[in-house]
């Protein structure tokens, strides 16, 4: 729920279509990246998202699968 209403649009849609394709498969690991990365300011995290800004190194790899999954169509 936390991923679809994050207070911006442009994040709300990023990060459910990433929860509903990628949420399942994903380790403990990843599901506590995937938590900390929700707490983060939209701002930011279009930021990383979009490649206009480098993500803190702890969220680099779940920022890149992100933005994967957020350029997919359909």
């Amino acid at each position: 729920m936390r991923a679809m209403r994050r207070g911006t649009k442009e994040m709300d849609i990023i990060m459910s279509r990433f929860a509903g394709a990628e949420l399942e498969g994903l380790d403990a690991a990843g599901l506590d990246t995937f938590e900390a990365l929700l707490s983060e300011n939209d701002q930011d995290l279009y930021q990383w998202v979009t490649g206009q800004a480098r993500p803190p190194a702890r969220f680099d790899a779940m920022v890149s699968r992100i933005a994967e999954v957020s350029a997919r169509r359909g």
